[in-house]
């Protein structure tokens, strides 16, 4: 169990599937269930405690900066990558002085979930060990996706720790887009260069340091135009009202 007080919101990608929603505006100022998606990852890191937060902006970065301003909080950094994007990797190696001595919570800026009988990030909070982990994965199992979900992205064994998928192996497990990181994970990492955050989950791999947590509550693919018109829908007609 760690004390989670630090956090990044990813919101630098150009969206490029959820095209034509993203030519004149960022994926994560999309709207959903009337707020923008950034805004709904930033209610759920305070929820869960988290009271320093780093968002950083590539792609109509300006938009992104006035979102963060509009909210007033101190507690919340804009990391601008105007020059180069630097990938999932790259921007939170950029973000880690804003990011305190321990684990961190890093949440894509479009993910979007519901939570179950307690919030997710409190849930992987009360799960990440530091002496096992180096990174825990918020977890979607592929049969409660709508949507392409290809040979899924993990296997995971009883104590919770995660394998890639063989070739011709289906993984039952997608990445949620919410997940809890070690600082020690990114030492020896490149500093103002473009990486994926997936290269140090293969390093957290070979010695049996990724793990898994899987969400007990609904979770949204949002890829392409129509997931966000079917979350959309779903918000309205399907599921209880939370406070998201």
């Amino acid at each position: 169990m760690i004390a989670l007080t630090h956090g990044m919101v990813l919101a630098a990608g150009l969206g490029t599937r959820m095209r034509p929603l993203t030519d004149e505006r960022p994926k994560p100022l999309l709207l959903l269930g009337g707020r923008s998606l950034l805004d709904h990852a930033l209610d759920r890191l305070e929820a869960a405690g988290v009271t320093r937060i780093v968002v950083n902006a590539h792609w109509f970065a300006d938009q992104i900066a006035a979102a963060v301003a509009a909210r007033g909080d101190p507690g919340i950094l804009l990391q601008r990558e105007d020059d180069l994007l630097l990938e999932t990797g790259g921007g939170v190696r950029r973000a880690l002085p804003h990011l305190g001595a321990g684990p961190f919570a890093v949440v894509n800026g479009d993910a979007f979930w519901l939570d179950g009988p307690t919030p997710a990030l409190r849930r992987l909070a009360a799960a990440f060990d530091p002496a096992a982990m180096d990174a825990l994965l918020l977890l979607v199992r592929t049969t409660h996706v709508e949507g392409e979900v290809g040979h899924g992205d993990f296997l995971m064994d009883p104590l919770g720790r995660l394998r890639r998928p063989r070739e011709r192996e289906v993984a039952p497990y997608l990445f949620g887009g919410v997940q809890i990181l070690s600082p020690r994970l990114f030492e020896g990492t490149p500093e103002g260069r473009p990486f994926s955050l997936n290269r140090l989950y293969d390093k957290a791999l070979a010695p049996g340091r990724l793990y898994g947590l899987v969400h007990d509550g609904v979770w949204f693919h949002l890829s392409r135009p129509r997931d966000l018109a079917q979350a959309e829908e779903a918000l309205r007609t399907g599921f209880e009202r939370r406070q998201f």
